[in-house]
């Protein structure tokens, strides 16, 4: 009777390790290079840097964050990035293919699009 709780254990350990292979998440490699070429960014044929005032941020880690995450996704945007402490988001993009105003619409559409308000917008060419 004392050898069945340590056989049982023993058994449900081996179990456990041998089941938990990561066997999914290895890349193909035909999917990677696609991947790689999906996700680059075109050199920009006018680049400029906007820098932008941004009232209603509440945090870093969700107001800032998404911020930064939505202009990322913004297409002729090459860089984006958001300081919660200084109120302030700075972009680097493709002036022949976004405007600073669209970049203030996005900013001002995130969330309910009543919490952001830019202003105080700065263009470096």
């Amino acid at each position: 009777m004392n050898f069945v709780k340590p056989i049982i254990t023993m058994t449900l350990c081996s179990l456990l390790f041998m089941s938990c292979k990561e066997t999914g998440n290895k890349p193909n490699l035909s999917d990677s290079t696609n991947a790689v070429s999906s996700t680059e960014k075109k050199v920009a044929q006018k680049p400029e840097t906007a820098t932008l005032k941004i009232d209603g941020m509440t945090c870093s880690m969700g107001c800032a964050k998404t911020i930064e995450r939505k202009l990322t996704e913004m297409e002729g945007v090459q860089e984006a990035k958001v300081d919660f402490d200084k109120k302030e988001a700075t972009v680097s993009f493709d002036a022949a293919v976004l405007s600073p105003e669209k970049i203030s619409e996005t900013v001002e559409a995130t969330a309910d699009g009543k919490t952001y308000k830019v202003s105080d917008v700065k263009i470096k060419a």
